[in-house]
């Protein structure tokens, strides 16, 4: 079975270099490598460059929000990245203030339609304010919820928008039970499987530092929750993930 980690943080350099190959050699043939400021953003893109069938994104995070877009809208106009992203709203940390986070989020749609590229959202105890941002921006065509942690109710206002849903590690927690609701109620060709390593290792090594090639045990969940084999999940995630980043796995 092949698998696409759809979401995943990538050191730079020659460090990200054994999670790489520990993916490969675990049947993870593509991971994007997410941005979430301006030089994570470019860290991405370099890690991208180092390994076929790595990806890069660019965003800002809404922690990062203070930082504005205006970088980032030059990375993107110039650079090969496949979406934007992360970005979005969060606040459980309100590391960033509010109104400077919605900004930064809404400047961020723009960029996606734009460009015509995917976003890549994050929203943490936010789901009615990134639902009105987006209806008064526009839902770019191509729009994912990472690590998503709604329940049945987020999963559909998200799939009627024609979102994708981005699931992660948390699935495999006892206490996400809504998540799994979420999860078996939404149609496969709307999920994808996620890593966001290196957080969230999914059980059974919670706690511990998470690694792309942790991804199948995401995609082990998602398949019990929907009665389906396992490899009717890799099969189904990783043409979603080719097809919502417009890339094939012979692309670098």
């Amino acid at each position: 079975m092949l698998w696409v980690d759809n979401h995943c943080h990538l050191p730079p350099g020659a460090d990200g270099d054994p999670l790489v190959a520990a993916a490969r050699a675990a049947g993870v043939e593509t991971m994007i490598t997410v941005g979430t400021s301006a030089d994570r953003s470019r860290e991405a893109a370099a890690v991208a460059a180092r390994h076929d069938g790595v990806f890069a994104t660019a965003g800002v995070h809404p922690h990062d929000a203070t930082e504005g877009v205006e970088a980032i809208a030059d990375l993107v106009a110039n650079g090969s990245y496949v979406a934007v992203g992360e970005a979005g709203l969060d606040f459980h940390y309100d590391h960033s203030p509010r109104a400077v986070q919605r900004e930064v989020f809404a400047a961020q749609i723009g960029l996606a339609n734009a460009h015509d590229l995917p976003l890549v959202i994050h929203t943490r105890e936010a789901w009615p304010e990134t639902f009105e941002i987006l209806d008064r921006e526009g839902v770019p065509r191509r729009t994912v919820f990472h690590c998503f942690t709604g329940g049945p109710d987020e999963a559909a206002a998200g799939v009627e928008r024609g979102a994708m849903l981005s699931i992660s590690g948390i699935v495999t927690f006892k206490t996400a039970t809504e998540l799994r609701e979420a999860v078996a109620a939404t149609p496969l060709d709307r999920l994808m499987v996620e890593t966001d390593s290196p957080y969230l290792a999914p059980v059974p090594h919670r706690g511990k530092r998470n690694r792309p090639e942790f991804v199948a045990l995401v995609g082990e969940k998602v398949a019990e929750l929907h009665g389906v084999p396992v490899a009717t999940v890799a099969s189904a995630t990783t043409a979603a993930a080719y097809r919502f980043y417009g890339i094939s796995p012979a692309e670098q």
